[in-house]
């Protein structure tokens, strides 16, 4: 079992065609969580994926509870990257089986998602500014999660 990213009901689809591109090039699978803010057709995610998708591990759930069922059966942790976390991701000892999950670029997630998170981290910045890209936002959090899992890749 390798590292996951979980998307849930993401609003853009150019954020999450970056998503699951730069998930197809770090060989990081995909949980696509539905209903999406867009139309979320094959041949939409293969216009926002450009052509990476055929390389992508891509995971549709029709519900939050679905992803939740298959999750806890699989025993994975799920990790939410969200604001109102305490732990900044750099802090937190990430495991292979992880799921990294970002919300919904408009709401984040809500709070039974929270409270179902076996941890929550945040990407620290400056005061008085909100939040950052929810692309980047997973890139930096992968990024950090694979150095610890990956090592040597």
């Amino acid at each position: 079992m390798a590292l996951r990213l979980a998307l849930y009901q993401p609003d853009i689809p150019q954020n999450a065609g970056t998503m699951m591109r730069m998930a197809a090039c770090l060989d990081v699978a995909v949980d696509l969580i539905e209903p999406a803010g867009f139309d979320a057709s094959d041949r939409n995610l293969r216009r926002a994926g450009l052509d990476y998708l055929a390389h992508l591990d891509l995971v549709r759930h029709v519900s939050f509870a679905t992803f939740e069922e298959g999750r806890r059966q699989a025993g994975r942790r799920l990790v939410l990257a969200t604001t109102r976390a305490a732990t900044s991701y750099l802090d937190l000892a990430y495991r292979p089986t992880d799921i990294v999950m970002v919300g919904r670029e408009s709401a984040g997630v809500p709070d039974h998602v929270q409270e179902a998170a076996d941890a929550r981290v945040l990407v620290p910045m400056r005061e008085g500014l909100r939040s950052l890209n929810v692309a980047v936002t997973a890139a930096m959090i992968l990024g950090e999660a694979l150095r610890q899992t990956r090592p040597g890749s």
